[in-house]
């Protein structure tokens, strides 16, 4: 039987420490003898990755850095070159949302922060290693974004701008290298990893939510089947392939119906998006 075109590629993961990225490879190793490398923030969870992979760790290495700086993807670019690696695939992975809350409740700094992690990483990260990925005999850059990047999620402003531009930017690569470089974008619904951490939740809100997300593992398995089958755009979960239907059928609805959706859901976490605020209005 003839091998799938994975087999023996070198894989690059961000975000490669846990959740999504960490299944992604694991499957890679475990079903096509890939090589990983993560690209990691933190030494003791990389590690802790690679020892979770059991003897599938003989072929997974790690790189700490931060993507989101452009100077560490050049310091990465030039270590593949002097190490003679040349990358098969890309995989973009890293990401993080903020804490469900208006527009205007955003810091500058978590406005710079998330824009720099979720979109800009990719866009530099993508440019420092297509001219290596492109010696590849099947070069490949897949981009994860989310299914808040196809239709507007209240409270999520920030979040949704970076996964639209990560879908603007996938979608324009695919026709820009057609035929030459395999380029996807994947859009997920909500899955079960820590991407909540940075929003306070309380415990029946937790396994609320988790029972409503998707595990890593299954989102992991449907990402690398879409890639051995080379699809170009992978939309998954109930919430993500609903709000993919629905945003095409009513773009404008969309968006409304899942305002008042989140919204008599009553969760705290929303609070911030539709309690009543109170300003003090003394002297006026």
């Amino acid at each position: 039987m003839k091998k799938n075109w994975l087999f023996g590629k070198t894989v690059i993961i961000t975000g490669a420490s846990g959740g999504l990225g960490l299944n992604i490879a694991r499957l890679l190793i475990s079903l096509y003898n890939c090589k990983v490398i993560g690209v990691c923030r933190s030494e003791q969870r990389a590690r802790a990755a690679a020892e979770s992979l059991g003897t599938l760790s003989a072929n997974f290495s790690y790189r700490l850095f931060d993507v989101a700086v452009k100077e560490n993807w050049k310091e990465f670019s030039r270590y593949l070159e002097e190490n003679g690696i040349v990358p098969d695939i890309l995989i973009n992975n890293a990401g993080f949302m903020l804490p469900f809350k208006k527009f205007e409740h955003i810091s500058e700094e978590e406005a710079q922060e998330i824009t720099a992690t979720n979109f800009s990483a990719v866009v530099t990260g993508t440019a420092a290693l297509i001219p290596a990925i492109k010696k590849s005999q099947s070069p490949a850059i897949i981009n994860v974004a989310s299914a808040a990047g196809l239709t507007a999620v209240v409270g999520e402003s920030m979040y949704c701008a970076t996964k639209f531009a990560v879908r603007g930017f996938t979608e324009t690569l695919i026709q820009e290298y057609l035929g030459k470089i395999y380029v996807a974008g994947v859009y997920p619904g909500f899955i079960r990893t820590d991407i909540l951490r940075r929003m306070t939740i309380t415990d029946k809100e937790n396994r609320l939510i988790s029972r409503l997300m998707m595990p890593a593992e299954k989102a992991a398995k449907k990402i690398v089947r879409g890639i051995a089958k080379r699809k170009k755009r992978m939309v998954m979960g109930v919430d993500g392939r609903s709000m993919w239907f629905f945003s095409r059928l009513f773009p404008r609805l969309t968006p409304r119906i899942i305002t008042k959706v989140l919204k008599i859901s009553g969760l705290d976490m929303f609070s911030e998006v539709f309690g009543e605020e109170t300003e003090n209005t003394a002297g006026k």
